[in-house]
């Protein structure tokens, strides 16, 4: 009779692993595997397709979704995907990945002996597949950790749904923890607190700057969703660490789709206001994004930048997420670093104590050495 679960990895009793035992899996949203229409529709067909991120009942949305948005975006969303393509590929798997690496080197400095790996909740490579791949490299704890600062249960519960899904058809479950948020994390700020300053150095400073997050349907917020309040929490500790008076920022967001309301002020009808009314010079950010992707690169740095300018405004800046920032990896190994504690990654230091008393704890009661 054929198992529900898959087949486990070859395994030898009484002979430890290899290699590191713990992992930290970093997850991102996900991109197409090129900026063609057939890979747009294979995206776009996962990504609208997951119940957390369209909440419409099933049977009204999917003929729309295959009967018209498969048929109709694909070719206009491979364009914009097109004009921000790297010679390496996508700019959001490109950062992904070096973020991964250089976590790894950052808790390794740290002492933390862990396999590091990179996924991606929609598209490739998948988290199903890399969770595979941990399991049979002999990982045993994994730390889930998304490249969503801000919780949302259309971003950070769906990583945590593709996890959970995995783990059913699994019979060997690693022990599993998650990062549900970071949000007003000091280091997190402190690292976008950075990048302003940094690009302030260099040209100046605007008359306005504004943080646009992501944008979500009201429904959401009136629902119980976080996201909106942590957005503005994170806008308004940015604010107070860069000394800025009320007048001199804004926080807005972006990513409407759909006739539905969405969580408001609106990033490019807030920007053409702002031309209209005089402001010269805008900086904008976006601070849920911790990687240059479409929403930042074609979104704000194209198409919003056009707006303002042509409803006159005289200069627009975009600031660039945190991207391979030193000071942003160190916040992320801090992140991780924190929801490690308790699994042993060290050598040395509170976990090797711990284990040291274990030990002595069990020759006192007469258990063989």
């Amino acid at each position: 009779m054929k198992s529900a679960f898959q087949t486990e990895p070859s395994h030898r009793h009484g002979r430890a692993p290899a290699g590191p035992t713990v992992g930290v899996l970093l997850c991102n949203l996900g991109t197409p595997d090129e900026p063609t229409a057939p890979a747009l529709r294979r995206y776009l067909a996962e990504f609208l397709g997951d119940r957390r991120v369209v909440e419409i009942p099933r049977l009204v949305w999917l003929p729309i979704l295959h009967g018209i948005i498969l048929r109709t975006r694909p070719a206009k969303s491979a364009a914009k995907y097109a004009s921000i393509w790297m010679p390496e590929g996508s700019p959001l798997m490109v950062w992904t990945v070096r973020q991964a690496r250089l976590l790894l080197g950052q808790l390794g400095e740290r002492g933390h002996r862990v396999v590091v790996r990179e996924a991606m909740r929609y598209g490739n490579p998948g988290i199903p597949r890399v969770l595979d791949e941990m399991k049979a490299a002999g990982v045993q704890r994994i730390l889930v950790l998304p490249l969503y600062p801000q919780y949302s249960a259309t971003t950070t519960a769906s990583v945590q749904d593709a996890v959970h899904q995995w783990a059913q058809r699994v019979r060997g479950v690693p022990e599993l923890r998650f990062v549900n948020r970071y949000h007003d994390h000091p280091a997190y700020i402190e690292s976008l607190a950075r990048s302003v300053l940094d690009h302030w150095q260099r040209e100046g400073r605007p008359d306005k700057l504004v943080m646009s997050f992501h944008g979500v349907p009201k429904r959401t917020l009136l629902l119980g969703d976080p996201y909106h309040c942590e957005c503005l929490k994170t806008a308004r500790l940015l604010a107070e660490r860069l000394h800025l008076r009320p007048e001199q920022w804004a926080a807005t967001f972006q990513s409407r789709f759909g006739r539905a309301e969405w969580l408001q002020p609106y990033t490019e009808p807030t920007l053409v206001a702002m031309a209209r009314e005089g402001v010269e010079r805008v900086d904008v950010m976006c601070p849920g994004f911790t990687g240059d992707c479409l929403e930042t690169l074609e979104e704000i740095a194209q198409e919003a930048r056009d707006a303002f300018l042509q409803a006159g405004g005289k200069a627009f800046h975009y600031i660039p997420c945190l991207n391979d920032r030193p000071e942003w990896i160190g916040a992320l190994s801090e992140v991780a670093a924190q929801h490690l504690a308790g699994w042993p990654t060290t050598s040395t230091g509170p976990d090797a104590i711990s284990l040291q008393q274990q030990r002595e704890r069990a020759l006192a009661l007469g258990a063989p050495d």
